[in-house]
């Protein structure tokens, strides 16, 4: 793909994306609704403006990336590990009884035991980029709502990683025991890396050219995306190297100046994300798994805030903060979606429940979105009331 076909794709998404922003601010919609509608029509399936929807994937994987590495950046590692002591069965309960949901509606369509595994796996995850990008941080209620998400979020995303790096795994044999030792051992070297190196040498260079603002910047973009190069080559993903170099950030004074400066990159290819959902879902599947879609994506829009709510209430947290964190994370995840991608490529699910899992995690993310930014404060409310950084 040549140089001008990235820049009219730019030029599609991000002109696109303003004038049908427009139109939704005017008509009180969600504006990541509006990227994954853009992405529907400008893709193959309808105008084909855009018609390598794996290269517009590829550079939206970015911005998860910088996501993950912003979350670790606001976690210093003793707060991270409080937290994950007082979520860790709630998220893990919560876990199995969505992969249980998720498993009995796949058996109830007639999908194999496998496929019906790998929905109920997919139904596990709520959206870290919904969860994250519509919660306020300046709020000292929001504050503490965010601490609950982000734990609940850290402990499925780090479920989803293990499962998307067990599903290449040779299963004839039984439980794939020596891929699960590799991977632990990767992550604990990845870990002691990642602190040895923040603290003998990116620190003090930090330190030495704090006040040279570009430098700090270019060390931060450089620090995130080596070690997400570093985790991929340990055979982690690359959200898990992002994450645990933001978390070697935490503790330093300049976490904060990073953490500014990088939300306008963030969300620049957070934009393409979402252009490349819609874009790289083929419609002329669409017939076949609509009402088994529309099933697990209103089981997933209502059960998880109950349940949420119920679980968390159990452990000392009001009504109104249980049900307002079930209602954020009350949709199914873009792991589901890297889940779904992953295992049509290894040919352990079919066409037909790959797409139902892409489509039910679109559905979730439609109707999710628009319910938190029309009741709930959020960064990009359209009411003045609602909305809060």
């Amino acid at each position: 793909m040549g140089t001008e076909s990235i820049v009219f794709y730019i030029f599609v998404i991000f002109s696109g994306a303003a004038l049908l922003a427009t139109l939704a601010l005017y008509a009180r919609q969600s504006l990541l609704v509006v990227y994954i509608l853009l992405g529907v029509l400008a893709g193959p399936a309808v105008f084909g403006l855009v018609d390598d929807a794996v290269v517009i994937k590829q550079i939206a994987h970015i911005g998860v990336i910088f996501l993950l590495f912003l979350i670790g950046i606001n976690l210093p590692p003793q707060k991270l590990l409080l937290m994950l002591r007082k979520t860790s069965i709630i998220a893990g309960v919560s876990s199995l009884l969505f992969f249980l949901i998720g498993l009995a509606c796949g058996l109830g369509f007639g999908f194999s035991l496998v496929e019906s595994a790998i929905i109920g796996a997919a139904m596990m995850f709520s959206s870290t980029i919904i969860g994250l990008k519509l919660l306020p941080t300046t709020v000292l209620h929001h504050q503490h709502t965010g601490e609950i998400i982000i734990s609940i979020l850290l402990l499925q995303d780090i479920i989803a990683i293990v499962i998307l790096m067990l599903l290449p795994a040779q299963w004839q044999a039984g439980l794939p025991w020596l891929e699960l030792v590799q991977l632990g051992l990767s992550l604990l070297g990845l870990i002691a890396f990642a602190y040895l190196f923040e603290r003998f040498i990116l620190i003090k260079l930090i330190r030495r050219f704090n006040r040279i603002h570009e430098y700090i910047f270019l060390m931060a973009i450089g620090w995130c995306l080596g070690m997400a190069e570093l985790a991929s080559v340990l055979g982690l993903s690359a959200e898990v190297g992002a994450f645990i170099a933001g978390v070697a950030l935490a503790t330093s004074p300049i976490a904060l100046f990073i953490g500014d400066n990088l939300r306008p990159l963030r969300d620049f290819f957070l934009v393409i994300f979402f252009f490349a959902l819609g874009a790289s879902f083929d419609l002329a599947m669409l017939s076949q798994v609509l009402l088994p879609s529309l099933v697990i994506a209103a089981l997933a829009l209502g059960l998880k805030p109950f349940i949420f709510k119920v679980l968390l209430q159990r452990y000392n947290e009001s009504a109104a903060v249980g049900l307002e964190v079930g209602v954020r994370l009350g949709q199914i995840s873009e792991f589901s979606l890297f889940i779904a991608v992953l295992a049509l490529e290894l040919d352990v699910i079919g066409t037909e429940a790959s797409y139902l899992i892409q489509l039910s995690t679109m559905l979730t993310f439609i109707f999710s979105s628009y319910f938190i930014v029309m009741r709930y404060p959020t960064p990009i409310a359209i009411s003045d009331k609602l909305r809060r950084d």
